[in-house]
């Protein structure tokens, strides 16, 4: 049974490392959640350490300019892990091929930009479907679109035996209070399509991997049992946090805030049905980071 808490004060104590999510919890896409930066520059004052953890495809420089974007203030959090960032390590690998199909935002082409991290990195060309070796997905083309817009393509993927990377395991997010697709629900649709579909972002272990190196890379040695994840996502955030044996905190005023009944804090009936129907068990619960 989860705890419901009043701040995040209450039990930061027993953590040296915070993963926090961003959409939902930071910001809502639109700008920053004030009550949340002051959580947070308040933990780190303690000592702790914050490594945004995000499903953004976006590389990390992307996202630090995003942040400051919204309003996000740079001594709110110490370094960041983005799913971008996994999957495009991935990518430079050739886990799709060489030639891969892009589907996503022109924006977001800097998806394919140099990644210097890795020896002998794989050049990639973006090709038409029908020369593809693989798929390269980090958004829909366009976010408010039904998913199923994608199934013509789709089939014509599948029939030729290609894989999907998945840069955003997100199915939605709300900017503002607009919802929008994102790239986990095509990778979701592919895959009941017959498809294959690789993730590199939460709830998936590459991202972890990735979140614990980055924390590493700042002198902190943290074991998991001292490591807390936040976030709005029971399916990414929470049963990442759950398959990783690591601590979770749940907001419930993010993508859940009707299901949970949440104003400034859950209803707690509701809260448990939710939970009970998501099979899922976070260790805390929050309305909104505070």
């Amino acid at each position: 049974m989860t705890r419901i808490v009043d701040t995040l004060a209450e039990i930061s104590a027993q953590y040296d490392a915070l993963f926090v999510d961003l959409w939902g919890c930071v910001h809502d896409g639109v700008k920053a959640l004030p009550d949340a930066v002051a959580a947070l520059q308040a933990y780190r004052k303690t000592g702790g350490k914050v490594v945004l953890v995000t499903n953004s495809p976006r590389p990390r420089a992307g996202v630090e300019k995003q942040l400051v974007h919204f309003g996000v203030p740079d001594d709110a959090w110490d370094t960041i892990a983005t799913s971008g960032d996994s999957a495009r390590s991935a990518m430079f690998q050739g886990v799709v091929g060489q030639k891969v199909w892009f589907v996503g935002q022109p924006g977001e082409e800097k998806f394919f930009q140099p990644l210097h991290l890795l020896d002998n990195p794989m050049t990639i060309e973006q090709v038409p479907l029908a020369e593809a070796e693989g798929i390269v997905c980090t958004g829909p083309e366009d976010p408010h679109a039904e998913p199923d817009v994608m199934r013509p393509q789709f089939l014509m993927a599948k029939q030729m035996g290609l894989k999907l990377l998945c840069a955003n395991p997100d199915i939605v997010v709300d900017r503002g209070h607009q919802r929008e697709w994102c790239a986990g629900a095509l990778a979701k649709l592919y895959a009941e399509m017959g498809g294959e579909s690789l993730y590199f972002g939460k709830p998936h272990p590459p991202i972890y991997d990735l979140a614990r190196r980055r924390l590493s890379a700042l002198g902190k040695v943290v074991s998991d049992d001292r490591i807390l994840a936040i976030g709005d996502g029971i399916l990414t955030d929470i049963h990442g946090a759950i398959g990783e044996d690591i601590d979770s905190l749940f907001i419930t005023g993010g993508l859940a805030a009707a299901e949970t009944k949440t104003l400034r804090q859950p209803d707690p009936n509701a809260l448990s049905d939710y939970l009970e129907k998501e099979k899922s068990s976070p260790t805390y619960s929050i309305g909104f980071l505070r």
